[in-house]
């Protein structure tokens, strides 16, 4: 199958394409900058010149190849409203090209805010909520009534492993670092789930071959880490004092990621692993930590 994926340099991305090679599938894949290209083609991938805010390279690329995985986003949160509408936009987009083909694509989501404080399951659809507006699962759900194999793969708050730099375990690294302390919310018994970066990649891979419609498939390989747990292997490999801090301290310590610390998002895959044939193989995220991934 030829592949075209957006986000292909990224750190989810460059898995992405290296599973797809491996498999055997061509890989065209989108870049916006000469290091990009050179990148995508050290990997063995062809390069599609152009970014998510470029309608026509997202509709050229779309229209020359047999499945779509849009693995892109722009993390830039303090325009989050603005991204997740370019992101619904370039979803729409590449729908339009695939319409009435039953082609796949696979497009990315998360797990976080699926059920807070309950385990979250592939069935579980939330409602839209405006104080989060990334709207790629419901983009995905108009396009697969367009006639293609249109799904969602809802990614674990933490993706790790080798090379993460801009995932929410650095973030707390940083945190820690620039404090002098690992800190957790009140007792850090809120939970998030987590995926290897490998793992995950192998998922998008499965989900491009085998989509149902309208699917979610949840990359949660871990169902459930205390913040606690989290918070206290980073102090470890810092060499650094770990403590609780109150609710009304987080904003202060955390700054704009407290909401996420402070989330309890448990999620199964088990739904994802029996359909799939999706079964998780690689380090844990503990492991990784201890492992000194993050403090290298």
């Amino acid at each position: 199958m030829r592949v075209f994926v957006t986000g292909a340099t990224g750190f989810i991305g460059t898995a992405i394409v290296l599973e797809l090679i491996s498999a055997g599938h061509q890989v065209l894949g989108l870049a916006r900058s000469d290091a990009s290209a050179l990148k995508l083609i050290g990997g063995g991938a062809e390069v599609h010149r152009g970014d998510l805010e470029d309608l026509d390279s997202l509709r050229s690329g779309a229209a020359s190849v047999d499945g779509v995985i849009h693995a892109g986003f722009i993390h830039d949160f303090t325009r989050f409203q603005e991204v997740c509408q370019i992101d619904k936009i370039a979803i729409e987009t590449i729908g339009e090209v695939l319409a009435g083909s039953d082609k796949p694509f696979i497009v990315t989501s998360g797990t976080a805010l699926v059920s807070p404080g309950k385990p979250a399951t592939e069935d579980i659809i939330p409602p839209f909520n405006p104080a989060w507006p990334r709207a790629s699962e419901q983009a995905a759900d108009a396009v697969a009534n367009l006639g293609v194999r249109a799904a969602a793969i809802r990614l674990s708050p933490s993706v790790h492993g080798d090379d993460d730099k801009q995932g929410f375990i650095p973030i707390l690294v940083n945190i820690a670092k620039e404090k002098g302390v690992s800190a957790y919310i009140g007792e850090g018994h809120n939970r998030w789930n987590a995926v290897h970066q490998l793992d995950a990649a192998q998922l998008f891979r499965l989900a491009l071959e085998n989509a149902t419609p309208s699917a979610r498939y949840h990359a949660a390989a871990e169902d459930a880490i205390t913040v606690k747990a989290i918070a206290e292997a980073i102090g470890k490999q810092l060499n650094l004092p770990v403590k609780s801090i109150d609710s009304e301290a987080a904003a202060e310590h955390f700054g704009w990621f407290s909401q996420m610390a402070a989330i309890d998002c448990p999620a199964s895959s088990t739904w994802t692993q029996e359909h799939l044939n999706w079964h998780p193989i690689r380090s844990t995220l503990l492991m990784d930590i201890e492992n000194g991934v993050y403090t290298k």
